[in-house]
């Protein structure tokens, strides 16, 4: 099992403030699928977290142990002799002012062997000023959302990255995107994994010429929460798109699970599609209402546009609107959902 914190006499390197993730819009909704406001995934009713072990990896700078988190960051450092102030932020990417404030010392404070550190804020701080929940090594666990706090805020006061963050929370992406707000006032966000199987996510994939994974082969040690993290759905998605799997049920070994919607009509992309001999969809005939967000969370066409390039020119698609602003797309038009199979027809 993975533990959700370890430590280690290895230093890791701090990790830097949020950058962007790869793109794929996300579900809120189960049978009225748009993606406006979709929530985090509940969390567990009860969290044990396994006590730090010890491990002996390559010789580093500095010899005393360190708490990670799920995610590998080190969230503590416990002094050794000759350690010093200087040398610890060093070693983790910070200024020596940061680990003193953290810790409430002053710069040039001498340590004493068996001081543990803090690498992250102690407490609130601006764009996250919410209360969090911590597990017995003081990993942060859970964290509800307040006015006027921030991603920003909130990755560099819990030491995460957008990235990590998103996948947490088993979501495309944190950031703000489309009119999507991962950063909501009342929302209680993940801040860490559970623990999941090693032998986990190892399988066969399935990928449409997007990149995007369709179809996935599980293997022994998968669970819902190792393919959430992974692929990026919450377990009620994952049970949407496979009926036959059950959430109170483990996935058998060999079980090929569906991560796009797919066959699934959902809201703004209710019309018919083709597919290859995989399953991969190929073309999509448009219906009333249907707009290219949803089209593209549907078929996991992240550069629907691409597919459908007019044969002459560079700009835009050849495909119509009904209404532009909205990106509500005219019925009856047969597109591309796949790259590598386009429709170009003439520019418009």
């Amino acid at each position: 099992m993975v533990e959700t914190c370890t430590t280690s006499k290895t230093p890791s390197k701090r990790v830097a403030w949020p950058h962007t993730a790869a793109i794929v819009l996300l579900l809120a909704g189960l049978a009225g699928c748009t993606y406006s406001d979709h929530a985090a995934e509940p969390a567990a009713a009860v969290q044990s977290t396994p006590a730090p072990t010890t491990s002996s990896a390559a010789k580093p700078a500095l010899s005393g142990e360190t708490v990670r988190d799920s995610f590998g960051n080190v969230d503590f450092y416990t002094t050794a002799a000759g350690d010093t102030l200087a040398a610890v932020a060093k070693a983790y990417k910070l200024s020596e002012a940061k680990v003193a404030e953290f810790n409430g010392l002053q710069p040039g404070t001498p340590l004493t062997p068996g001081t543990k550190l803090r690498l992250l804020p102690s407490g609130p701080t601006r764009g996250a000023m919410g209360a969090a929940t911590g597990d017995v090594n003081g990993i942060p666990m859970d964290y509800t959302v307040e006015p006027d706090d921030s991603l920003a805020g909130i990755t560099y006061r819990f030491n995460l990255t957008e990235e990590q963050l998103a996948e947490a929370n088993k979501v495309p992406f944190a950031y703000e995107k489309g009119n999507v707000f991962f950063i909501q006032a009342g929302r209680a966000i993940r801040l860490q994994k559970n623990p999941v199987d090693s032998r986990s996510g190892s399988g066969t994939e399935v990928n449409n010429s997007f990149g995007q994974t369709v179809f996935y082969t599980t293997v022994d040690g998968d669970s819902f929460d190792s393919l959430g993290y992974k692929f990026r759905s919450t377990t009620a998605q994952i049970l949407l798109y496979n009926p036959s799997l059950a959430a109170d049920q483990p996935i058998p070994p060999g079980t090929k699970v569906r991560l796009i919607p797919g066959a699934l009509k959902i809201e703004g992309a209710q019309g018919s599609f083709t597919a290859d001999a995989n399953g991969i969809p190929l073309t999509y005939t448009t219906a009333p209402g249907d707009t290219e967000r949803q089209i593209v969370f549907r078929f996991g066409a992240t550069d629907l546009r691409a597919a459908n390039r007019p044969s002459k020119g560079t700009g835009g698609a050849w495909y119509e609107f009904t209404d532009l602003p909205a990106g509500e797309l005219a019925p009856g038009q047969t597109i591309s959902v796949a790259l590598d199979k386009p429709i170009n027809n003439p520019e418009r």
